[in-house]
């Protein structure tokens, strides 16, 4: 058995390292609460930097409605711009020739032809709207209750067979380049979202494009849905409107001369 003196050494050794190792995860767990409460503190700080006295985290449906909006908007402006820069061109253009003596030439049917000046006359007025939201038939999905591009195609297809001689969307000359394009239940043309009620207008003989719209086969299809479940259908006559020159950009991006060598492309 160890002396006397050495066992009080060992036992003493032993207790000390008890309270030591009791007192460890006290300090530790301390100092990991600090560390945390740091960090918590250091990030609400930068958030508050950044935020600004805003919110960080805006309703998605709110951002949604305002880049609607603001794009709406500078399509707008950038249309106007394009419509003050070929108002400018043009006017440039008469003065050269003015004072080279140059015969300029017929441009006045090729503006007409292209939208670039306003047209009156009387006309046919085409409203469509989406079936009323209390409308909701069983069996029926909800996508076959709006306005889609088809049908305003439609419409506008049947215009142009019965002779229309211009036409406006939404207010927004119609012209050989015009795309209309669905996109969620808002319609984009020319770059401008819209949403119902959609309007076309046509000028020319009422009775002729009265007479075509009736024969469509498709918008006769289109008829049944307005009278099963609501849809709005609505033609009116005026004895006469003035529907705006076009005022977007008319450049063709993709447009390839006939008969153009394609040897050198390659291959998609």
């Amino acid at each position: 058995m160890p002396p006397k003196p050495f066992r009080l050494a060992l036992v003493r050794f032993l207790r000390a390292r008890r309270r030591t190792a009791s007192r460890r995860p006290g300090r530790t767990g301390r100092l990991g609460t600090v560390v945390v409460c740091l960090l918590a503190g250091l990030m609400i700080v930068t958030s508050a930097i950044n935020a600004r006295g805003t919110d960080l985290r805006p309703s998605r449906n709110t951002d949604l409605a305002g880049l609607l909006t603001d794009e709406k908007r500078r399509n707008a402006d950038l249309a106007h711009q394009v419509a003050e820069l070929r108002a400018e061109v043009d006017a440039l253009t008469t003065e050269r020739n003015a004072r080279t003596g140059d015969q300029p030439a017929d441009n006045a049917q090729d503006a007409y032809v292209a939208g670039n000046v306003p047209v009156r006359g009387p006309a046919v007025t085409v409203t469509l709207t989406d079936a009323p939201s209390s409308v909701q038939p069983v069996g029926v999905d909800d996508d076959e209750l709006v306005v889609h591009q088809q049908d305003i195609q439609s419409v506008v297809n049947a215009l142009w067979l019965g002779g229309a001689e211009a036409m406006t969307i939404q207010g927004q000359r119609v012209i050989s380049t015009t795309g209309i394009k669905c996109v969620g239940n808002t319609v984009v043309l020319h770059g401008v979202p819209y949403a119902p009620p959609y309007v076309i207008t046509a000028i020319g003989d009422p009775l002729r494009l009265e007479a075509s719209l009736e024969s469509s086969e498709y918008l006769q299809i289109y008829q049944q849905y307005v009278e099963a479940y609501g849809l709005g259908y609505q033609e009116t006559r005026s004895a006469e409107v003035t529907l705006p020159a076009f005022e977007g950009a008319q450049e063709l991006r993709h447009a390839r001369v006939p008969g153009e060598d394609q040897a050198s492309e390659s291959p998609r």
